[in-house]
């Protein structure tokens, strides 16, 4: 009876032991399954993020976030590819939504100011900057803090924010290219003009710190085309914008001889220049 007794509780504990077994294989290959699934979804947002369309993108995104509302990763694709789309309220709104999910980092705020200015709300955009704190030190939050500056004509401040921000990346090029701009618009035409060389020193392809270089030039009244890499038709353009702004300063018959200048080296027909130079000639 005894030997009955253990034989049961024997074939018991093995069918125990059994099914134990089979839960944690099972658990082990769901463990398995979910990594594959993070992997996939990983690799999926990023093919969305850089080669899918945009609305596409903006398409899966939505889909995915209804599912998974406080997902952090999905929310942040959600949002790039709306400023992608360039449907910059939409993507306001969205980055709004993410930099308030627990997960929600200083960069995420730092993404949420720079969608408020697309979408122009310079207010808000530099309310959520002030909320940053200053330890918080990128590239993007320095070029974001001058541009507001810029809007704000606090010249000083847009300086030392420039500043920082060229100090922080490893392509200047745009961000100098902007400095230009900020001092172009100023009046300080010498010191536009070296940030636009600088920029176009960083990166030759950069052909508006080209063009905004010939516009620092000619508001000086230089009308030589600067010695940077151009291709004919770049150097058609530039003579086209020398010539306007020749025009603008009042000396017509360069402005003339410049646009002559531009049809002729242009490779092809240069209808705006044409079209300019027909009007002053009648």
């Amino acid at each position: 009876m005894r030997h009955s007794s253990v034989l049961i509780s024997l074939v018991a504990g093995l069918a125990l032991l059994s099914a134990c077994a089979e839960k944690s294989a099972e658990e082990t290959v769901e463990r398995a399954f979910q990594d594959v699934n993070v992997i996939d979804d990983a690799n999926l947002n990023d093919v969305m993020l850089t080669v899918a369309d945009p609305n596409e993108a903006v398409a899966y995104f939505q889909r995915v976030t209804t599912e998974q509302p406080t997902n952090i990763e999905f929310n942040r694709g959600l949002s790039q590819s709306l400023i992608r789309a360039r449907r910059h309220d939409e993507g306001a709104a969205a980055w709004q939504r993410t930099a308030a999910l627990p997960d929600a980092t200083h960069e995420d705020k730092v993404d949420l100011a720079d969608a408020l200015i697309r979408a122009g709300d310079w207010v808000n955009a530099e309310r959520i900057l002030t909320t940053i704190p200053p330890t918080h030190e990128t590239f993007k939050r320095y070029r974001l803090e001058a541009i507001v500056a810029d809007s704000k004509q606090q010249w000083q401040k847009a300086d030392s924010f420039y500043e920082i921000a060229v100090g922080l990346t490893t392509s200047p090029a745009p961000v100098l290219n902007n400095w230009g701009y900020s001092k172009l618009t100023r009046g300080e035409f010498k010191d536009a003009e070296r940030l636009f060389t600088s920029a176009i020193s960083q990166d030759s392809t950069l052909f508006t710190a080209k063009n905004n270089l010939v516009l620092a030039r000619g508001a000086q009244r230089n009308y030589t085309l600067p010695v940077v890499p151009m291709d004919q038709t770049e150097r058609a353009q530039l003579l086209h914008t020398m010539a306007l702004s020749a025009i603008k300063q009042g000396d017509v018959e360069t402005g003339k001889g410049l646009l002559r200048d531009a049809i002729d080296t242009h490779p092809q027909h240069f209808e705006a220049a044409s079209r300019s130079l027909a009007a002053l000639e009648a």
